[in-house]
């Protein structure tokens, strides 16, 4: 027998992005080739789509832990990073999106329906990408964007036309069986059905589909016996129907006090209270139950019920019975809303969503909030201090520095952006000294030598001493270049050394 599961954990895990990548074009006769480094690709999200072929949520039971693929990382040669793939994961309709403390984030409902559930990272650019007329040549790329991480609670909530509710025992399963194709497990003992059943029946032009709850008791809207696990697979009905025993063995039971006890429970569950109610008084082939069903009748039909006497053994008073669903679903239907077909939800990335706010908690740190932000702290190489730099700058640009200052921070005060925590060294405004344009980052002694230092590195190297000029004359005799026949570069505040060996020997050469 297949494994009916309604209700699962899915441990979701969304793609994350590639990282950029820091190059620059070194090609022969190609001077100054500039930055080179592509974008890493993004990472693959999660999507849920209804499928009408999908009837339980098994699949996911025995799989709950769903990761989509990384992006790749950028490379050289302006080459970016393949996108990871997304995983699309095929629900049934009905399917009930939840956080683990029961919020709501989606009802799918109808074939097609799509769902982004977890959203893959976004890639980072590469120094090709970030380079400008004022940083011709980025030392730094950044990182890609962690995917999303959550849980989520799947919950199926069965999509039919008429709910079957009723106790234990009282005919349900036997009632479906014989008015659609369903085959539902039946004996004579209590919980039999211990998931739910749905069948199609058609009656006359119409067709309409049935669900057969398991049994309730008292106390099934609280937790007791199965009441509270498949209460939910009646919310979207359209028609309840009260299935009552008339021929219970019980002393202490008759068909009022079961249509009473199972009300309350409804009741107790909640957002049922508009729905027609039927009543069937089945198994009226047993003399017994047929008496009891005529003496409580005109009672039920006094509160407002239509009441149905059946028999699902002799099949006595189905065909009245499904018609008069038929009617009652028909009914429903023309009263609904038109359904119109299902419409994509586009949710673009904020990439340009500037908004932030800041706030100071108990322990005196300044927390900045946003999607921006946050981003590019999670893109940054902190192991970089150009990446640093030019995070401060961007910050500092959508005026996350004024809004520190308009809030009193003072420099050296705790901020906290993301998972991030730093003192505050503002690079703008009246806590700066100096000249506008001036950034105390570049007085610090940095690891990376200037242009001035690399001229003079490049000069030292050119220029050596004459012994290290050595020459190999025709008899094999080796000696300094000043002695051979070739010249000597020698600069003009440089003075010939006495203590030299070979001192008057450069300079009677010179002579000549």
């Amino acid at each position: 027998m297949a494994m009916f599961v309604d209700r699962v954990v899915l441990h979701l895990q969304a793609g994350d992005g590639g990282h950029g990548c820091v190059s620059v074009r070194r090609e022969k006769f190609k001077p100054l080739g500039g930055p080179d480094g592509g974008n890493g690709g993004h990472g693959g999200g999660i999507t849920l789509v209804v499928d009408p072929q999908q009837h339980t949520l098994l699949d996911f039971h025995f799989r709950p832990h769903v990761k989509a693929q990384n992006g790749v990382g950028g490379m050289g040669d302006n080459r970016d990073g393949a996108n990871g793939g997304d995983l699309v994961l095929k629900v049934p309709d009905g399917t009930v999106v939840q956080t683990l403390d029961g919020e709501v984030i989606a009802d799918l409902i109808g074939a097609g329906t799509t769902f982004e559930v977890a959203r893959g990272g976004r890639g980072g650019r590469g120094n090709a990408s970030l380079a400008n007329t004022r940083r011709k040549v980025p030392g730094f790329a950044e990182l890609g964007e962690p995917g999303d991480h959550l849980d989520v609670v799947l919950e199926l909530k069965s999509v039919a036309d008429v709910g079957l509710v009723g106790f234990p025992s009282a005919g349900k399963s036997s009632l479906i069986s014989v008015i659609s194709a369903a085959k539902p497990k039946i004996a004579d003992y209590p919980f039999t059905t211990l998931v739910p059943n749905l069948g199609v029946v058609q009656a006359g032009d119409q067709t309409f589909t049935v669900a057969d709850v398991p049994g309730l008791i008292p106390g099934a809207a609280t937790g007791k016996g199965l009441g509270l696990e498949f209460l939910r697979h009646i919310e979207r009905t359209s028609v309840l129907v009260h299935v009552l025993d008339s021929a219970a063995l019980e002393i202490e039971r008759d068909p009022i006090a079961d249509l009473e006890a199972i009300e309350a429970e409804l009741a107790a569950y909640g957002g049922l209270e508009d729905r027609p109610r039927m009543v069937v008084l089945n198994k009226i082939d047993i003399p017994d139950g047929r008496d009891l069903a005529e003496m409580v009748r005109p009672d039920l039909e006094a509160r407002g019920y239509r009441v149905f006497e059946v028999s699902a053994v002799t099949r006595e008073g189905l065909k009245e019975f499904t018609y008069a669903l038929a009617e009652a679903v028909a009914a429903h239907r023309l009263a609904a809303p038109v359904v119109e077909p299902t419409r994509p939800v586009v949710r673009p990335r904020a990439v340009d969503e500037k908004g932030f706010t800041i706030e100071k908690d108990a322990e005196g740190v300044y927390v900045v909030r946003g999607i921006q932000v946050e981003r590019w702290i999670r893109q940054t190489n902190f192991d970089n201090d150009e990446a640093i730099g030019f995070l401060a700058d961007r910050l500092e640009r959508i005026g996350v520095e004024a809004a520190l200052a308009k809030q009193g921070a003072q420099p050296g005060d705790p901020v906290r952006i993301a998972d991030r925590e730093f003192d505050w060294q503002p690079n703008a405004g009246e806590y700066v000294s100096g000249p506008r344009g001036t950034d105390a980052r570049l007085e610090d002694d940095s690891h990376r030598a200037t242009a001035a230092q690399r001229l003079a590195a490049r000069k030292a190297r050119r220029i050596r001493s004459d012994d290290e000029l050595l020459h190999m004359s025709e008899d094999g005799t080796v000696s300094t270049v000043s002695m051979a026949a070739k010249p000597v570069l020698v600069t003009d505040d440089e003075d010939l050394d006495d203590s030299r060996p070979d001192a008057s020997n450069q300079a009677e050469t010179n002579g000549a």
